[in-house]
């Protein structure tokens, strides 16, 4: 995979641009020596200005799908991530939030209603994330997939309270469900399939439409369990058992990227503040942030 740096100054390298693009970096020079792509050679080396790329992408669209549609509006769609919600915040890049679920989002991002939207969605066949279903429903888009945390997801429930095993364990009590439109409900029902659990035999409390709202209502005491992330666990003072690690990441207008709220918001996921904060939630792993995944 393909490493992407997130440049905060006005200029790209052969090495940022390649990467974004997708192309060895011999095809960004043939490009550049063509005149195909706007670049400046003032320095002694071939730089490409930000702002002339991004118009560039604009011009060159594949098949001419998104010819005439609306400016996408600065929103970030899709899965409720706590850390991902907090980077917005914290970063002051002027980007919206609606998050309601990965496949809601994926949904949304293809019908133009947003920059860029967060993912968690299982491909059970292969055991993958997120690949199988963006490159089958994004495949004509002009966008980038990257990734943006490893999370530790599995059962939250009280502490003193009889601890369950696995999923198998939870027959019987009541749980927080999730909105079909979200990857943690299409992952809860393939795991509990796998682990003989029958979804008839659990009580169910009131859905939640977040992280944090599924995790809050087994604080109340209004819910057995919920199938949540440990960062949110651990910030509500419950007990927490590990089972799957899985991989969120965010799938990004290639047009939009260059814009200065998404280049701001990927700085700021690029830095050492962000490391500590996700060190300090606990169950993530940013180690890989900003991978390549997947190009359109």
């Amino acid at each position: 995979m393909t490493e992407l740096a997130f440049p905060e100054h006005e200029y790209l390298t052969v090495k940022e641009l390649a990467a974004l693009l997708r192309l060895k970096e011999r095809k960004v020079y043939d490009l550049a020596a063509s005149g195909a792509v706007p670049c400046s050679r003032a320095t002694g080396k071939l730089l490409f200005p930000a702002d002339e790329i991004r118009a560039w992408i604009s011009r060159a669209q594949s098949g001419g799908a998104e010819t005439g549609m609306a400016p996408r509006p600065p929103i970030v769609l899709g899965s409720h991530d706590p850390l991902l919600d907090w980077a917005i915040r914290q970063s002051r890049c002027g980007l919206a939030t609606f998050f309601d679920g990965s496949l809601d989002g994926l949904d949304r991002f293809l019908r133009n209603e947003g920059v860029a939207t967060g993912l968690h969605i299982h491909d059970p066949d292969s055991g993958t994330w997120n690949k199988a279903a963006v490159s089958r429903a994004a495949a004509q888009s002009n966008a980038v997939l990257i990734a943006f945390a490893t999370r530790q997801r599995g059962i939250v429930f009280r502490p003193g309270e009889d601890p369950p095993a696995g999923l198998s364990d939870l027959s019987g009590r009541r749980i927080v469900p999730r909105q079909p439109e979200s990857g943690t409900e299409g992952l809860f029902r393939d795991l509990a399939a796998q682990a003989g659990l029958d979804l008839a035999s659990l009580e169910l409390a009131d859905l939640a439409r977040t992280e944090d709202d599924a995790v809050e209502t087994v604080r109340r005491g209004e819910a057995d369990a919920a199938f949540g992330l440990e960062a949110v666990a651990r910030g509500y003072g419950l007990d927490f058992l590990p089972i799957i690690e899985e991989q969120f990441a965010l799938l990004i207008d290639r047009k939009a990227w260059f814009d200065a709220p998404v280049q701001k918001l990927l700085a700021f996921c690029a830095s050492d503040q962000f490391t500590a904060r996700a060190a300090s939630y606990g169950g993530y792993d940013t180690g890989g942030f900003g991978t390549v995944v997947w190009n359109a």
